[in-house]
């Protein structure tokens, strides 16, 4: 039986193969801008040196060192060691469709290579998605959210892109659940085109959990109107599809798939798989599979310019498509930052400064109130 192969390096490859065409802008993003001067969006540079512009900035950044570390994993069921609650999302006796990988063991283990000078980890082979709660540190607000990790569709980036995520959230009076899909699933090509799986078991897995935080809104004290959505790199891509579409992926279980399977907002970081980059450098079409419905919620999108793994173009195609559907959209470019940062301050400016970001963005949109100063 194979184990799983998560270097980081394979990852990157496997995905940079799917955005071929995907490379630095020479400007692009000043003059998509001046094309669409409507767009709700408020556009932040973090610069390296100031007053450099958008494409200069892109092509003078430079990713950070990459410090590979020997790769550990494990046979194992991923457990929360910092207190939360892990829940399945199903029933037992309900049969769930498994990963690509079959009845397979699920597995734990350390990604390479560091991020912010610390290990990462990951969770794989996930035949019984979970649900972990984070109940709110201090005073709760009612606000809840969904932090979906990413982990290109073959892992769930645990900590990383999970649990810190949720050290933050429940900082800011939140509940917080980090959803645990099922993984790996593997999107098939045709003549040579990636194309996306006819049943996507992680979107299966978050609208069942959504539906889950809305059906037990008054035991955890969660207002079902203010439950929203985050999710990074694969756990964006999920987000989107959440955000665009009311029908349920799956036949209905219980009570609980009643309620409604979209977030009452979404956060959308280094989000991937969204634009067709088929046709050319200068194209912002969204791949075929990408509905935009314009009941979408508010959407915060988060990106670096020099993302190496999914190009700034992802995120642009994107914001346009949601302000084109006159779906409220702010998205915040930063020069540095690379790919998969998560909350782990290093020396670019993203990394300290987006969660701030999210704050204030949560404030403006009546999710959060204002904190006094």
């Amino acid at each position: 039986m194979t184990r799983p192969v998560w270097p980081a390096a394979q990852k990157r490859a496997s995905r940079l193969s799917d955005n071929s065409d995907a490379g630095p802008g020479t400007g692009m993003e000043t003059r998509t801008m001046l094309r669409y001067p409507a767009l709700v969006t408020s556009l932040l540079l973090s610069l390296g040196a100031a007053g450099s512009a958008c494409g200069q900035a892109n092509r003078n950044a430079t990713p950070p060192e990459r410090i590979e570390v020997p790769k550990v994993e494990k046979e194992g069921v991923w457990q929360p060691q910092d207190g939360g609650t892990q829940l399945p999302l199903w029933p037992a006796n309900v049969p769930l469709a498994v990963p690509d990988s079959g009845a397979h063991p699920e597995y734990t283990g350390n990604g390479s290579p560091l991020v912010a000078a610390r290990k990462w980890h990951w969770a794989t082979y996930v035949t019984r998605p979970t649900m972990t709660i984070y109940r709110p540190k201090g005073r709760n607000t009612g606000a809840a959210m969904l932090v979906i990790p990413g982990g290109g569709f073959y892992a769930v980036a645990t900590d990383l892109e999970g649990t810190e995520i949720c050290d933050w959230v429940t900082r800011q009076g939140m509940t917080c659940a980090m959803l645990k899909y099922r993984t790996p699933q593997f999107w098939p090509r045709t003549d040579g085109k990636q194309q996306r799986p006819k049943v996507l078991l992680g979107l299966e897995d978050a609208q069942r959990a959504i539906s889950l935080l809305r059906e037990r809104s008054s035991s955890y004290g969660i207002d079902p109107h203010r439950i929203g959505a985050i999710g990074f790199s694969a756990g964006a891509y999920l987000v989107i599809n959440m955000s665009n579409t009311v029908e349920r992926t799956y036949a209905l279980t219980d009570a609980a798939d009643r309620q409604s399977p979209r977030p009452d907002f979404a956060i959308v970081a280094y989000t991937a798989r969204v634009l067709d980059n088929s046709k050319g450098r200068n194209n912002l079409d969204l791949q075929p599979w990408v509905d935009i419905s314009p009941k979408a919620p508010p959407t915060l999108i988060i990106h670096a310019m020099n993302d190496n793994v999914d190009d700034v173009r992802q995120p642009m195609a994107y914001a346009l498509a949601l302000n084109d559907a006159g779906v409220p959209v702010d998205l915040r470019l930063y020069a540095r930052g690379g790919h998969a940062f998560g909350m782990r301050p290093t020396a670019d400016p993203i990394t300290r400064q987006w969660p701030g970001q999210v704050r204030q963005w949560l404030e403006n949109n009546g999710v959060l109130r204002p904190q006094k100063k």
